[in-house]
């Protein structure tokens, strides 16, 4: 961020007086941490929040401040926070041991709850993360199809790992990003979501070589890039007509569009599934599911009997008993409950009172979104917007992903929290079951106040007028 939009905003001065005790701590961490910070999402000048505690759709930080949160531990918290049923489960694993070093029932039972969940978990690995899974995931369909090559769709993110970082944030031409190897970024394939004429010629162009093609469902970045369902429909068909597995990156919107993720709601069958974030209850967990004779690849029997190399997945943490207790405790509610139908709900409710202030205040931008997400459209390339009747359908990732106006969306995530709202970096957010009415007009308002804000500081003009 320029230092002039730090030094001369009157936004991020009422943020710093606002925040004095977040800034103190940020002071300590600058000193232990790159950036200060322990996650990449978590950057934002001059700092970000330090928070102490968090209670259903709620979080405090150090300075005793309340926000409405939709960060949501990264999409983790489906139930809200400290959910009473997740907290007992884990209290009571905590007087029974945190790490045995050995099998467990809780691990029987949390696999078995995600096969009732999920339509295609055949067999089920239990990882530490989503990167884990994703990683684990690409090594099994290469194992099997005996392929090297991996598809996969820019602006999509599933994870740090180098076959994951070229066409995320950068490096759309698929070259390397820092410390990875170029043969490893020469094995992915990088296409355009929506863009089924794209994809067929990709697949022919690489026939016999493509192992695996792998997608957030919902769209890039869990749907801040809408994702047309007719384009998965497609997917699904051209890459079994080719021989090529289908991996569903159901991190984010697994147990969260529906109690059967994504592929539930849309009826769609992958071969490969990964799962973390809601799987885990709010710690850490993370999981490969799909087809067994896939997953066989790590079955010390199945594959001598069939003379195949298995597949090694030591991992320390792997179904650890704190997480499967949480993940029990969550999955039950997710698969008992209207705890999904509950967060879509609001979702549609918060999309459309936002887009009510945007035209209120005469400003175009417009919410959009899917189940329990929000995304702000902030226009960057300044098209003709009616904020309730805005349709995201077709538009080019640019509209979305521009940074022609990243100052302004710095200082509108700054203006919502000043206002008692954590929306993430984008800015949008993820919702839980337990966001209601008191949440709804609190965000509002913040909202309509962070625009004022916004004109009083930069004008009309600044936000698109």
């Amino acid at each position: 961020m320029p230092d002039t939009l730090i030094t001369n905003s009157p936004i991020i001065a009422a943020y710093r007086n606002a925040t004095p005790g977040s800034a103190a701590r940020a002071s300590q961490a600058a000193e232990m941490f790159p950036s200060g910070i322990t996650h990449d999402s978590r950057y934002i000048e001059p700092y970000g929040l330090y928070i102490t505690r968090a209670q259903g759709p709620r979080k405090w930080d150090v300075d005793g401040r309340c926000y409405v949160d939709y960060f949501g531990g990264h999409g983790a918290m489906l139930l809200g926070h400290c959910n009473p049923q997740v907290m007992a489960a884990v209290h009571a694993q905590l007087d029974r041991g945190t790490h045995f070093g050995a099998c467990h029932e809780l691990e029987i039972e949390w696999a078995e709850l995600v096969k009732r969940l999920i339509p295609t978990a055949e067999r089920v690995r239990f990882t530490s993360s989503g990167t884990e899974a994703t990683l684990m995931a690409v090594r099994l369909a290469r194992a099997f199809s005996g392929k090297q090559k991996i598809v996969r769709f820019n602006y999509h993110f599933h994870g740090w790992h180098d076959h994951m970082t070229s066409g995320h944030n950068s490096h759309f031409d698929g070259t390397p990003t820092t410390g990875v190897l170029d043969a490893v970024a020469g094995n992915v394939l990088l296409c355009n979501q929506n863009d089924e004429a794209g994809l067929a010629r990709l697949l022919e162009q690489h026939k016999g070589e493509i192992a695996a093609a792998i997608i957030e469902p919902t769209g890039a970045n869990g749907g801040r890039l809408p994702i047309d369902v007719d384009f998965l429909h497609a997917l699904r068909r051209l890459t079994a007509e080719h021989g090529v597995l289908l991996i569903f990156d159901e991190v984010v919107n697994g147990f969260r569009v529906s109690p059967g993720g994504a592929q539930g709601a849309f009826g769609i069958r992958p071969d490969l599934t990964t799962l973390a974030k809601i799987l885990a209850g709010g710690l850490p967990g993370g999981a490969v599911t799909g087809r067994k004779d896939i997953l066989d690849l790590l079955d010390f029997k199945v594959t001598q009997e069939a003379g195949k190399e298995k597949i090694n997945h030591p991992g320390t943490f792997n179904a650890n008993p704190l997480s499967a207790a949480a993940g029990i405790a969550t999955l039950k509610q997710v698969a008992e409950t209207d705890a999904c139908a509950k967060a879509n709900a609001y979702g549609d409710a918060l999309r459309a009172r936002l887009n009510e202030v945007f035209e209120e205040e005469r400003v175009p931008w417009a919410a959009y979104g899917r189940f329990s997400t929000v995304e702000i459209f902030t226009n960057p390339e300044g098209i003709a917007v009616t904020p309730t009747k805005f349709d995201p359908t077709g538009l080019e990732a640019k509209h979305f992903k521009g940074v022609k106006n990243a100052g302004l969306v710095h200082k509108l995530r700054l203006s919502t929290m000043l206002g008692g709202v954590d929306f993430n970096g984008h800015p949008g957010g993820v919702i839980s079951c337990t966001h209601g009415d008191a949440e709804l007009e609190d965000t509002a308002s913040a909202l309509r106040s962070a625009v004022r804000l916004l004109k009083a500081e930069g004008g009309r003009r600044g936000l698109g007028r």
